[in-house]
């Protein structure tokens, strides 16, 4: 039996919609989207039996949440993005109403919308990244500078930001390792594979002198055209149009070669844990969204190659 009297949640609901035109100027298309959100919400409540805004508790703000993933009669499941954009409206909505004074207090403050499902890291096949990084190399310094960069961030599953903030004394060719400083200040010695150490000793000998030249003396490992350290997003580019003469430019972003270095290494039997290590992960949790990727590759090779596998 629904509550009579009391404060209409459609009567809040018509007020909150007007303060966010009158007082905030919100954009036509997002007051839309909030007033069919917030619609929606009024009706769950009133299944419920709540149309007393001051009678709705944490558990009715949640129930709405669960109910959006679930979907109903009216309506599919949401995704869980959609699902916390309609949360929050309704958060919006009761944090007005708590600051205006019609209730006293916000039972939406603690509820938290449904976390995103984790997107599995694009990473590049064994043989896409041999093919970025076996292109024949054009003459000039940037050309040798640009190929010894894309070795080392494959060869080290290193951030483009920690690549670029790389001095001279964080290599140690000799005994193949380089220093990287990670977020948090945080630093990991990660060892360097040799194609990676002759990309970069051809830099350096052949190509880096050149660039310095131009400047007026840095400790910075990779230079730009004007001798001054390289930019993470010069740094960025250099991969962009890499990837684009090697036909890749669908698939890549910022941390394509990081992501493929992990998988690389899961696929090839490296534990988690190490791989962790290796890129600088807090928490091994972190790392493990790598491992959902190959668990995908094996399903997919286990139902192409096991004789029961569709049966």
């Amino acid at each position: 039996m629904a509550n009579s009297g009391g404060l209409p949640v459609t009567q809040v609901v018509a007020a909150y919609l007007d303060h966010l035109a009158v007082e905030r100027g919100t954009a036509r298309n997002t007051l839309d989207s909030y007033a069919r959100d917030l619609r929606r919400y009024a009706a769950h409540l009133e299944r419920q039996g709540v149309t007393d805004f001051r009678r709705i508790t944490e558990a009715e703000v949640t129930g709405f949440g669960a109910a959006l993933r679930e979907g109903d009669d009216e309506h599919p499941p949401l995704a869980a993005s959609s699902a916390a954009r309609a949360l929050v409206a309704v958060r919006g909505l009761h944090r007005f109403a708590h600051v205006d004074g019609l209730t006293e207090d916000d039972p939406a403050r603690e509820v938290r919308p449904p976390a995103a499902a984790k997107r599995l890291p694009k990473a590049l096949p064994v043989d896409d990244v041999l093919r970025l990084l076996d292109m024949p190399a054009a003459d000039g310094e940037r050309p040798l500078r640009d190929r010894a960069l894309l070795e080392l961030l494959y060869s080290t599953g290193a951030r483009i930001s920690e690549a670029v903030g790389l001095d001279l004394g964080d290599i140690d060719r000799t005994e193949r390792t380089v220093l990287l400083d990670g977020k948090g200040g945080k630093q990991r010695l990660v060892p360097i594979g040799r194609p990676a150490v002759e990309a970069l000793e051809a830099y350096l000998v052949r190509s880096r002198p050149v660039l310095a030249s131009r400047g007026r003396g840095t400790a910075a490992l990779f230079l730009n055209a004007r001798g001054t350290r390289l930019s993470r997003q010069s740094a960025w580019q250099v991969l962009k149009t890499n990837a684009e003469r090697a036909g890749l430019s669908a698939s890549v972003s910022p941390h394509t070669l990081r992501h493929s270095f992990a998988t690389h290494l899961l696929e090839g039997g490296a534990d988690v844990r190490v791989v962790q290590e290796l890129l600088g992960h807090a928490s091994v949790t972190t790392t493990q969204v790598y491992t959902l990727v190959t668990v995908n590759t094996l399903r997919e090779i286990y139902a192409t190659a096991h004789p029961r596998a569709l049966g």
